[in-house]
């Protein structure tokens, strides 16, 4: 039986001449998943054949194995459903497959199929894989037009520990996508609107209306905090705001004007603080609340037209099937207030309506924390009934929990206040430095003020992404920042260690690009199935926007090479041509930790 993958596959199918395994694989590496993606394939033709089944029908069930690479239990549920003994049908299934180029397979036990991958298949792959740029990675098989809705901060406030996640996750998730091959759309849905700003922008004219003289961009919050202490102990300045509220929802040019002053300084903060965190959003990704103000009324008119809004205590509100309050009554989604004022929904729904027909969007992912989980199912939810998410087009809540102190309540200060996000950084930095400065003192000053940057940062990135983002996770910087264990730092030296290998036997990487390796011993074997596995887990972690799986993945590499490296001599290999197949393995390793960390938005040093 011949497996088909990729062009080669395509090329069969319209009429040209089979292509054999090996073939197949080692020239379109490329659009192939790993070898056991690519085996559940073949293993599935093969129990159609033995069974008579439909191959939609069948699931080879590939499992891991301490007797070989992998093991296949399939035939143990399709021998009810075809009523016959589950070891014939490995029996047939092997035998369909012997002499297959990719692997080896032995029935085991009463119908399992023990696979072991040849170590030439491994090798050619591997090859192609270093040559790559994707590095064996599959573009997706049908590119989207993503939204992605994070970071979200408000305006006129700084931004703190609880905007970290949010911003963080979303990052990691942009650069995954997009390296898949869809087009993705980044959202700051910052706070710019609303009630509040009536306030701001009178404190703003009481105080010389510039507001980049009277906001300090260090202490974002004190010109708030000053704006509502007047608020509420000022009779004439708490009219005046509220007036000020009407004028800006007019869109009155002089209140515009003021509110601008607000928007753009707080700009310039939230780009200090994405610049200093290495994230990639910028101005042209803004698309604040404000952006929807002149759709809030289209979204009423559509959904009365619908009859989907209805009157309740005087609001406009949807009553959402399946959405009950704790007294088993209907549970409203108000759209809009009894005084004429719009919710958060109006807004969301909005946004449906912008991304899906001014940006035609199919996939509206939104990074927020897990609080809002029953806000966004019910938005979805109207946003379905309306007709404005229509399959293919989805909206998903990729929630997240919360960062916790020691203590693990709220991550605060020990007054009890936020932690300030540029806080964060400036300490992760400074604790990176020290750390690099410890494991590398001979480090010129410029140098160890990059890797400690490159160490400080990644650290606390890496502790928020290798949590399954569902969780809470304890904010601890001794964890965080050892160079022992699941950590960015420990990752990071992997990356250092193997490139002091080529500086040590004065080799250039790119001389090692071509070599086929040949995996001699246990330990390449080993390493090779988890370096080719680096396409599945990619698209694993975007298809469950699920950043955790990388890191999982990168430190069982980390950990493989390791075993590989204590079992394996490279620069004093027995042969020359054993020097440069352990090289290029080395190489291919360096690589997949590197691209693996660049996806979750974490720079990698050359040396440590």
């Amino acid at each position: 039986m011949q497996y088909l993958v990729g062009s080669a596959a395509e090329e069969n199918e319209s009429g040209g001449k089979p292509v054999g395994a090996l073939e197949t694989v080692t020239t379109t590496i490329r659009w192939m998943a790993d070898p056991l993606a690519t085996v559940e394939s073949i293993l599935g033709e093969a129990f159609a054949a033995a069974t008579g089944l439909m191959i939609s029908e069948i699931d080879p069930t590939i499992r891991p194995s301490d007797r070989a690479d992998a093991q296949a239990n399939g035939a143990m549920a399709l021998s009810k459903r075809v009523g016959r003994n589950p070891r014939d049908i490995a029996v047939d299934v092997v035998a369909d497959l012997d002499g297959n180029s990719m692997a080896t397979f032995e029935v085991a036990g009463p119908g399992f199929i023990n696979i072991t991958f040849r170590n030439a298949f491994l090798a050619e792959a591997l090859q192609q894989m270093a040559v790559d740029d994707h590095l064996g990675v599959r573009p997706a098989s049908l590119a989207e037009t993503v939204v992605i809705d994070y970071s979200a901060p408000n305006v006129a406030k700084e931004m703190h520990v609880g905007h970290l996640r949010t911003t963080v996750i979303g990052d990691a998730l942009v650069r995954i996508l997009e390296f898949l091959g869809h087009k993705v759309i980044r959202e700051n849905h910052i706070g710019d609107w609303g009630t509040p700003f009536g306030m701001l922008i009178e404190f703003l004219i009481d105080n010389g209306a510039d507001a980049s003289t009277v906001v300090d961009n260090d202490d974002p919050n004190a010109f708030y905090r000053a704006a509502r202490a007047k608020f509420d102990s000022d009779h004439d300045f708490k009219t005046r705001s509220r007036e000020r509220v009407v004028k800006l929802q007019r869109f009155d040019p002089e209140t515009i004007a003021l509110w601008q002053q607000l928007v753009d300084t707080s700009t310039t903060y939230f780009n200090t603080i994405y610049r200093s965190l290495g994230i990639l959003l910028t101005d042209d990704d803004l698309m604040g609340e404000s952006r929807y103000q002149p759709l809030l009324g289209e979204v009423v008119q559509r959904l009365t037209t619908l009859g989907l809004l209805e009157k309740s205590d005087g609001a406009d509100v949807v009553f959402v099937p399946g959405f009950t309050n704790r007294e088993g009554e209907p549970l409203p989604l108000i759209v809009q207030k009894g005084d004429g004022g719009f919710n958060y929904a109006a807004s969301d729904l909005a946004s449906v309506i912008d991304r899906r027909e001014r940006l035609n969007a199919t996939l509206l992912l939104y990074i927020v924390g897990a609080p809002q989980a029953l806000h966004f199912s019910m938005v979805f939810k109207v946003a379905e009934m309306a007709g404005w998410l229509v399959p293919p087009a989805r909206a998903v809540h990729a929630m997240f929990g919360s960062v916790l102190g020691p203590d693990r309540k709220a991550f605060k200060t020990r007054s009890g206040e936020n932690v300030k996000l540029q806080a964060l950084i400036d300490e992760s930095i400074q604790r990176g430095t020290d750390k690099a400065r410890e494991k590398s003192p001979d480090l010129p000053p410029d140098e160890l003020e990059r890797v400690g940057r490159m160490i400080g940062l990644g650290s606390i990135k890496y502790a928020d992404l290798s949590t399954d983002r569902i969780k809470d996770y304890v904010f601890d910087w001794d964890r965080m920042l050892t160079f022992e264990g699941n950590t960015a730092p420990y990752l990071q030296y992997a990356h250092a260690r193997i490139n002091s290998i080529f500086r040590r036997g004065g080799f250039d990487r790119t001389t090692v690009a071509s070599v086929v390796p040949t995996l001699v011993a246990p330990e390449e074997h080993s390493l090779a199935l988890r370096l080719l596995a680096f396409d599945t887990v990619v698209h694993d972690t975007a298809d469950r926007y699920s950043p955790h799986r990388l890191c999982t993945y990168l430190f069982e590499l980390a950990q493989e090479f390791s075993s590989f490296y204590e079992a394996c001599p490279v620069l004093k290999a027995s042969t020359p041509e054993l020097v440069q197949s352990r090289l290029a393995l080395c190489s291919i390793a360096a690589s997949a930790l590197a691209q693996g960390l660049a996806l979750l938005g974490i720079d990698v040093p050359e040396r440590m």
